[in-house]
C-alpha cells in the first residue's frame, strides 16, 4: 500500500475507509468459463475468473460481440463452458482447484498432464490398456493413451520442452500403423444423434457438405455466418431421418448448444448426446482389412465395403458399428459399440490381429500420421479464425449446393478475391525442440503467421 501511494498520492490522502476480502473463484482447469451455457437459451456465463477484475474489458468485449453477431468474435475455445459435463463431480473439481492454485507460478511444459482428480472418466478398455503399458493423456475427463511403453522403454513421466522419453516409442507406433496394423481407444470423441421427420432438412442447412446417402459417411463441417470453421463431424446416415454423429473429445455439448440454437420453433428435430453410451476403438493400418474379416460375417472387400461406408456387424457377440475411416490416412476402420463391450471388443481384435502382428498405438503417433496425409484438426489447422477456403477444406464445403447453408454466402463472397492467408504444410529441419503449436512464423525479420501444430515422427523430420 505503501508503494501504491508514491505511485498515487491520492491514496495516501484519503486513507483506508473499508478492507473487503473476496473469494477467489477457480475453475478446475485454472481457465474461466465465458460463453453461453448448454440447454438454457440466451444463458450466458462469465464467471471462474481466479484473476478477477482484470480480465473484464476483454471478457465483456468478447460476449457482447458474440451476443451481437451470433459467433464468436475469435476462437477462445479453451474457455468455452462447454469444455464441462456432468463427470465434473464437486470431487473432481475441489482435487483440481487446489492442484491449480499450487501450480500458479510452475513452468507449464507441453503436452502436460496433471494428475490430481484422475481418473474422472475410463473407457471400457482402460484396465487391459493400462496393463498394456498405455501412458494416458487427459481428454474432456476421459483417461487416453497418448503413447504405449514395452519392455525396456523408460515410462517415468518426464515433460519437456525438448524430446523426451516418448519420442522414441511414438516414431515405433507409427510404423506399426503404416507398415503392419493397430488399435488405437478413440472412446474420447464426443458422439451424437439427430433425429426427427425434420432432421435431414435441418442439418442440410447446418452443414456444407452434401449429407451422405443411407448407409454412408462423409466429413461434414458447421460454419459461423462469416464463412469461419465452427466445428468439424463425421455424419453417418442411419436412415431417411435418423443421424450419428461424431465430433472431437472437447466439442460434444458445444456442438449440441450450437445444433440446438439452430432448430426453428416448428422443426421436429431431436438432438442427443450418447458419448458416455459408447466406446470407439479404431483399427488402423495396412493389414486392418485381415483383421477386421476374420470376425465379421459379411464381407469387408472394398467393393462390398467401400471408404465412408458403415455397417451394424457383430464381432464375437458384441454389436458394433463400423466405419470404414480412419484418423491415420491409412485403411482403417472406427468401431463403435456399448461402453460395456469395449473390453471384449478390445481383446477380440488383438486376438485376431497376432497372426499379423498388431500392436497399439496412442494419440501422439495419431496426430504424427494425421499431419503425414494432410489432414486438419479441429481446434489447430480449423478454428472460427480461419474461414473454411482458408483452411483448404474446399473438397468438403459446396458452394453449389442449393440449400443456402450457414456461412455459404460469406465464403462465396470470399471466393471472388484474393486470400491474404492461407494453410500450409511446411517441413521443419529440427534435431531436438520441436515446435508445439502458436510459435510465430518469422519471415524477413518480421512475424508474418504462426505455427498450428507438429507432431515428430520416427524421420526425425517435423511438420
Amino acid at each position: 500500500l505503501t508503494a501504491a501511494a508514491q505511485r498515487m498520492p491520492v491514496f495516501g490522502q484519503t486513507g483506508i475507509a473499508q478492507v473487503i476480502s473476496g473469494p477467489i473463484t477457480y475453475s478446475p482447469d485454472l481457465l474461466p468459463m465465458v460463453g453461453p451455457l448448454v440447454g438454457r437459451k440466451n444463458y450466458w456465463l462469465a464467471c471462474g475468473f481466479s484473476y478477477g477484475i482484470i480480465h473484464a474489458g476483454g471478457a465483456g468485449r468478447y460476449l457482447a460481440r458474440w451476443m451481437l453477431n451470433g459467433e464468436p468474435p475469435y476462437d477462445l475455445n479453451e474457455v468455452d463452458p462447454g469444455r464441462y459435463g456432468e463427470w465434473t463431480s464437486d470431487v473432481y473439481t475441489l482435487a483440481k482447484v487446489r492442484e491449480s492454485y499450487g501450480f500458479n507460478n510452475v513452468v507449464v511444459y507441453p503436452k502436460e498432464e496433471r494428475r490430481a482428480g484422475r481418473p474422472a472418466r475410463i473407457g471400457g478398455a482402460y484396465e487391459s490398456m493400462k496393463n498394456r503399458g498405455a501412458q494416458f493423456g487427459f481428454r474432456a475427463g476421459w483417461e487416453q493413451p497418448t503413447w504405449f511403453a514395452l519392455a525396456g522403454d523408460d515410462v517415468e513421466y518426464r515433460p519437456s520442452f525438448r524430446r523426451t522419453n516418448w519420442f522414441e516409442p511414438v516414431g515405433r507406433e507409427s510404423a506399426l500403423v503404416r507398415n503392419r496394423v493397430g488399435v488405437i481407444d478413440l472412446t474420447p470423441f464426443g458422439k451424437l444423434t439427430v433425429r426427427g421427420k425434420d432432421a435431414a432438412e435441418f442439418l442440410d442447412r447446418m452443414f456444407a457438405n452434401y449429407l451422405p446417402k443411407i448407409g454412408m459417411a462423409n466429413l461434414s463441417h458447421m460454419l459461423t455466418p462469416r464463412g469461419r470453421v465452427y466445428s468439424e463431424m463425421t455424419i453417418s446416415r442411419l436412415d431417411e431421418q435418423s443421424f450419428y454423429l461424431v465430433t472431437g473429445s472437447t466439442s460434444d455439448w458445444r456442438d449440441v448448444r450450437w445444433l440446438q440454437d439452430h432448430v426453428k420453433s416448428n422443426e421436429d428435430v431431436v438432438i442427443s448426446n450418447v458419448t458416455d453410451e459408447y466406446n470407439c476403438l479404431g483399427l488402423a493400418g495396412p493389414r486392418s482389412r485381415d483383421v477386421l474379416a476374420r470376425l465379421v460375417g459379411v464381407s469387408v472387400r472394398d467393393d462390398d465395403f467401400p471408404f465412408l461406408c458403415h455397417r451394424e456387424v457383430s464381432i464375437n457377440g458384441v454389436k458394433v458399428r463400423a466405419i470404414r475411416i480412419s484418423y491415420t490416412g491409412e485403411l482403417g476402420y472406427e468401431l463403435h459399440c456399448a461402453a460395456a463391450d469395449a473390453c471384449a471388443l478390445y481383446g477380440t481384435l488383438l486376438d485376431a490381429g497376432k497372426e499379423y502382428e498388431i500392436g497399439d498405438f496412442g494419440t501422439y503417433a495419431m496426430s504424427s500420421l494425421r499431419l503425414e496425409k494432410g489432414f486438419r484438426a479441429w481446434g489447430a489447422e480449423m478454428t472460427v479464425d480461419v474461414t473454411a477456403l482458408e483452411a483448404g477444406l474446399d473438397y468438403f464445403v459446396k458452394l453449389n449446393k442449393k440449400t443456402d447453408f450457414i456461412g455459404k454466402s460469406a465464403l462465396l463472397q470470399q471466393k471472388e478475391q484474393d486470400l491474404t492467408k492461407k494453410l500450409g504444410f511446411l517441413i521443419v529441419d529440427a534435431k531436438d525442440v520441436d515446435p508445439e503449436g502458436n510459435e510465430a512464423v518469422w519471415h524477413e525479420n518480421k512475424v508474418r503467421r504462426k505455427t498450428v501444430e507438429a507432431r515428430s515422427e520416427i524421420l526425425h523430420n517435423v511438420l
